[in-house]
């Protein structure tokens, strides 16, 4: 069955802290050179090269093209073997995309405390485990308990973000325990962070992985939310903001 889903939640009429504006101190620009495995990278940065850790261990073929500029964060670890975070990058065409892996997850549990998602005040948890899964946070009230799982979204093509840019077994697991958590009475949601600003909507990557795909859709059709929301990306900081249409319609064969 084709599936179609089409929503923009509306933004909290509430004025904006520093609470989900999550900052990185002591920012370099530098060139991109290569990547010879998925945990370092080579970076021109100020006439040198440096060794430098991906904060991102997925493909991100699109995004790390020699001669790219790029952001990194220096270490303030004297000891360690590498002395930068590679955190963002200029894409050509696009503009900044932050490319940390873990701070989607980070900004997604101070936006949702600061009142973002829920009208009422809640109780926010990371790393909640129930039965067998562990999900990235709950979130209980008087009104409701609910579990969240945040995925972070770099991939862009035509205006389009897409999600996941690999094949993702435990993209596919984690929709079916939100399924689940539903079944046994709580709520359930899928945040999709787009760590770019400005993209038309959200689609599943069908060509990549057509099984996360059909789930996304089974698990909307069984009643979890899925919602995506861009973020204002900086060199220094990356913001969640606005709420981006969510399209699971299939055209891929």
């Amino acid at each position: 069955m084709v599936y179609t889903v089409c929503k923009k939640e509306q933004r909290k009429n509430r004025k904006r802290g520093q609470s989900e504006n999550m900052k990185y101190e002591h920012i370099t620009e530098g060139r991109f050179i290569d990547r010879p495995n998925r945990f370092i990278a080579h970076v021109e940065i100020n006439g040198q090269v440096e060794t430098v850790h991906v904060k991102n261990t997925g493909r991100c073929r699109e995004l790390l093209i020699p001669g790219v500029q790029v952001f990194l964060e220096k270490s303030s670890n004297p000891a360690r073997k590498t002395a930068y975070d590679l955190i963002c990058v200029n894409k050509k065409g696009r503009g900044l995309i932050n490319m940390d892996s873990q701070i989607p997850n980070k900004a997604a549990l101070e936006w949702v405390k600061a009142g973002y998602l829920f009208p009422e005040k809640v109780q926010v948890t990371p790393e909640k485990t129930y039965g067998n899964s562990r999900f990235d946070l709950y979130v209980c009230s008087e009104k409701r308990k609910a579990f969240i799982e945040v995925k972070g979204v770099t991939l862009e093509s035509d205006n389009i973000a897409r999600f996941p840019d690999a094949p993702t077994e435990r993209g596919v697991k984690h929709l079916k325990e939100l399924i689940h958590c539903m079944q046994e009475g709580y709520e359930a949601y899928l945040l999709l962070v787009i760590q770019m600003k400005g993209v038309d909507r959200f689609e599943p990557n069908w060509e990549t992985h057509r099984e996360f795909g059909e789930t996304l859709q089974e698990a909307e059709r069984a009643g979890v939310h899925i919602l995506a929301y861009d973020c204002l990306v900086e060199p220094d900081r990356m913001e969640i903001q606005d709420p981006v249409l969510v399209c699971l319609a299939s055209d891929w064969k």
